[in-house]
């Protein structure tokens, strides 16, 4: 393993993404900058390449060599008939992207995708609000009576109050909605989905639903590593690493009693 200023390819993406640089998987003076700086924070000379030594500490392992190795630590099997056998497909090749390279992480990882997603059912955020949903839970976006307008039109809700952020245009462009949540845990905003393409190497700018029907697994994943998540994950299997996790993602604890149900029933399989 040898990446340096000029290299190309997914192992540049990985650490892109590992180091939060724009992922498209070019080896350029940003990337290099960052290495430089991982390299300071961790004790290793900040020369800029990306050597073996540097790859194992980030991920622990060489998973560009050692793909079969890795996803057959993963007790796979013993999730049968408690996670969905379209999700238990997807996980082999999310793990090798996204260096899922335990059962503790893959059982916080399951955790927060099955209750984000109401049990991998909804793909799809729901913006099919009514006026008093809407005065209780985007309350900021819909001063007075203004709700009144938007009640039960999931379009227009999600082009207002996406409007202006996460790289999304104005209100009348329609990119909050366009840029919706989706995925199993969902990716939202324009600038997100064009990170996520940059990652994938499939344009789902231009075609977000991919989002939802390819790749809902692959983009929680991609969440999960783009926030760091995985190093949270690493802490242990209490209750204190599930609501780390838990805040994390939900920016809070809601439904913390479910995830914890959750996350000991699939680790008391896995391990």
């Amino acid at each position: 393993m040898l990446l340096k200023s000029g290299s190309n390819g997914d192992n540049v993406r990985k650490i892109q993404l590992k180091l939060g640089s724009k992922a498209d998987g070019t080896f350029g003076p940003i990337t290099e900058a960052k290495v430089k700086a991982w390299q300071s924070d961790n004790g290793m000379l900040p020369n800029g390449v990306v050597n073996d030594e540097m790859w194992n500490k980030l991920f622990g392992a060489d998973i560009s060599q050692n793909d079969q190795t890795l996803t057959g630590e993963l007790q796979l099997d013993k999730l049968n008939g408690k996670i969905p056998d379209n999700v238990l497909l997807q996980i082999p090749d999310t793990a090798v992207e996204f260096a899922i390279n335990s059962n503790l992480r893959l059982a916080h990882f399951l955790t927060q995708c099955g209750h984000e997603s109401g049990g991998f059912k909804f793909l799809t955020e729901n913006l099919n609000y009514s006026k008093d949903g809407l005065k209780k839970i985007f309350s900021e976006y819909f001063p007075g009576d203004l709700a009144q307008g938007y009640e039960r039109n999931p379009e227009k809700i999600g082009s207002r109050v996406y409007a202006n952020r996460m790289g999304n245009g104005d209100e009348a462009s329609g990119d909050g909605y366009k840029y919706r949540g989706r995925g199993y845990i969902q990716l939202t905003g324009k600038d997100n989905y064009a990170s996520f393409s940059d990652f994938i190497g499939e344009d789902v700018v231009a075609n977000p639903d991919l989002v939802a029907t390819k790749y809902p697994l692959a983009s929680a994943a991609f969440y999960f590593a783009s926030q760091r998540l995985w190093q949270k994950c690493d802490k242990g299997a209490d209750e204190d690493v599930v609501t780390e996790v838990t805040k994390a993602v939900n920016g809070g604890t809601n439904g913390l009693a479910d995830r914890l149900k959750h996350f000991n029933e699939y680790y008391s399989v896995l391990r």
